[in-house]
């Protein structure tokens, strides 16, 4: 069995750690201060109110430090692991490739389909792109991601188990319902971006053009991705896990996604939200809360925090350790901007096992497209690759609906 190593936390982690718990401290002092106020006047001062949203502005924002150190920390590839060794013609033609245009040929293990397709990069081009997708990416790092060849990958799922009976050990045996198959397609779509360089850039030796591509392509790729996970409608790109059909969990049924209620119009119940926090948990069958997380976005997180249990504990707690997440309720979060802000109707909260519940298929090869004459004196560096995504499991996502019922 291969071993899982986990690289040591650097001192920039360290430091957004320290920070990170003794802002929420402050926060937790300063809140605590608000809601005795509350309960004594039936309000808040003012002052207090600002200073309880200053301080949980600054836990956001170490939060944010650390998510950003960590991800940082994940780039790094971890000592001992292997690294795929690049032929070097490879590796010296396509090098030439970036730097001054010079013809690429079959024999050095790159290929185009056409002259306006670009040429397919070194795989280990495609692993820098890879390894830092996987770090700026959240939903990357916590659903199911699968490289295929194919352009449209189709996956059968059972949605009805086989039946199945008691009988004597004499007796006879009935035949059985057979279970019930859906046929899942996930096709891939192109995720294009075109990052320029000037050619003093390109002719400096000490450049690892290799990791500046990856660099450069990064947030582009990262950002469009994960708003196509979320909210995507499949139409030449991912479809995301918000645009299929929400209906109440009483109501679901295969091919929806389940909804519990937040109990207010547009916002929390006024009494007992986190009762219904609660009920988002236990949503989802037993099965999948092991391994399952709350997703949202940093404004709805600022007001989860703000929230205790019976026992006037805050249910949200930061990171113990370096590496590990946020938690409610003792569930891991994960922040995604692209997800709704709380308002009237909106499916702001996700919970499930993500792993289990949703797909997403990377077409293998990445192409490169040269391009030195579109904005001289830059050269641009058309790169694309396929990538599609959908839910896989409808059981193991659940939302929390912002509406009274």
């Amino acid at each position: 069995m291969k071993e899982t190593k986990q690289a040591p936390a650097t001192p920039e982690a360290r430091a957004a750690m320290h920070e990170m718990m003794a802002a929420f401290e402050a926060f937790k002092g300063a809140n605590d201060a608000r809601l005795d106020e509350i309960e004594r006047k039936a309000s808040a001062d003012t002052l207090l109110e600002e200073k309880v949203a200053r301080i949980d502005q600054a836990v956001s924002s170490a939060q944010a430090r650390l998510d950003r150190a960590l991800s940082e920390q994940r780039r790094t590839p971890i000592g001992g692991e292997p690294r795929t060794v690049e032929a070097p013609e490879a590796k010296a033609a396509f090098d030439g490739y970036l730097r001054a245009g010079q013809t690429l040929e079959v024999k050095a293990g790159l290929s185009s389909a056409s002259n306006s397709a670009g040429y397919v990069v070194p795989e280990q081009t495609e692993r820098a792109i890879e390894r830092r997708l996987m770090a700026g990416s959240p939903m990357r790092d916590i659903a199911t991601v699968r490289t295929v060849q194919a352009g449209v990958f189709r996956k059968p799922v059972s949605i009805a188990g086989v039946g199945s009976g008691w009988v004597a050990e004499t007796a006879a045996r009935p035949e059985t319902d057979p279970a019930t198959l859906a046929l899942l397609e996930f096709p891939s779509a192109d995720l294009y971006a075109s990052p320029a360089a000037t050619q003093s850039l390109l002719d400096d030796a000490l450049v690892d053009l290799d990791e500046w591509l990856a660099g450069e392509v990064e947030d582009a790729f990262a950002a469009q991705e994960t708003q196509a996970f979320v909210t995507g409608d499949g139409t030449n790109k991912p479809r995301g896990f918000l645009n299929y059909e929400i209906v109440s969990q009483a109501d679901h049924s295969w091919g929806e996604i389940g909804y519990v209620p937040s109990g207010g119009a547009g916002a929390f119940a006024a009494t007992h939200a986190t009762d219904r926090l609660i009920d988002l948990i236990y949503a989802p069958k037993a099965q999948y809360r092991p391994n399952a997380r709350f997703v949202m976005n940093r404004r709805t997180v600022s007001t989860v925090r703000k929230f205790k249990d019976a026992d006037g504990n805050y249910i949200w707690q930061p990171a113990q350790r370096a590496g590990e997440t946020a938690s409610l309720l003792g569930y891991p979060v994960t922040e995604i901007e692209t997800m709704p802000d709380i308002a009237a109707n909106a499916p702001a909260i996700a919970f499930g096992d993500f792993r289990r519940g949703y797909l997403i298929v990377d077409r293998a090869g990445v192409r490169v497209l040269r391009d030195p004459y579109s904005a001289k004196p830059y050269v641009l560096f058309y790169t694309t690759r396929r990538v599609g995504g959908g839910v896989q499991d409808f059981d193991a996502i659940k939302v929390m609906k912002f509406s009274a019922s």
